[in-house]
């Protein structure tokens, strides 16, 4: 198999189209022929050309390998492969995010719909706060606290979760257990962010209740 290759320059000096490369090692002839068993006959050729030329000489490469059977000479562009490969990969993180926005989402309505039920069982305890001289203010900040205290909590078991379960797939594959801090920061934040949101409404909702109305139900 021949394969043209179009340079691209980086600063680790990785091959980018070739990522194989760089976990291999490079014999010349000689060694490879002492220490290898190589029958000087390759199987697979890296040809690096440039940009502009790289279609002209996919064209010829067949061949230029093997001019006798050109036919038996596979060709082929790592960069094509590599183009899907990271289309593939970019629709599973919109995916996963996708599935992640939808979480989000769930856990808000959850958090505020506990809130709301909350309210409403609390109504005495509200109508006797105000009666005792709380004023509006002072029950949005309380339902609006227990609500971000609920997301932090749900938030934190979450990145938690997420965590364990990083570290046991890393380690069942061998790998290093790596966990970024915008992640886990990022999905604790976000938690924050939608247990506030999802908790202003019940928070409205309890401080427009009137004293007297709330202290009916006492």
């Amino acid at each position: 198999m021949v394969r043209a290759v179009r340079p691209v320059r980086r600063r680790d000096e990785s091959a980018a189209l070739t990522p194989e490369i760089d976990s291999s090692v490079l014999a010349g002839y000689p060694a490879a022929q002492k220490y290898l068993d190589f029958d000087g006959h390759p199987f697979t050729v890296y040809v690096r050309a440039q940009t502009e030329q790289v279609s002209n000489v996919q064209k010829v490469l067949a061949a230029t390998a093997n001019p006798q059977n050109p036919g038996e000479v596979s060709v082929s562009r790592p960069s094509a492969a590599l183009v899907a490969r990271a289309a593939a990969r970019s629709a599973l993180n919109g995916l996963f995010l996708g599935l992640g926005a939808v979480a989000l989402l769930v856990g808000g309505i959850g958090v505020a719909d506990t809130m709301v039920i909350s309210v409403l069982e609390r109504r005495s305890e509200i109508g006797l706060r105000r009666a005792l001289g709380a004023t509006k203010g002072h029950l949005r900040l309380q339902v609006l606290s227990e609500a971000i205290l609920l997301a932090v909590l749900g938030g934190a078991a979450g990145v938690a979760i997420g965590v364990a379960a990083t570290a046991l797939y890393a380690h069942l594959k061998d790998w290093a257990t790596v966990v970024p801090p915008l992640a886990w920061g990022g999905g604790l934040g976000a938690a924050v962010a939608i247990g506030a949101l999802a908790g202003l409404l019940p928070a409205l909702r309890a401080a427009r209740r009137q004293p007297t109305e709330a202290l009916r139900t006492v």
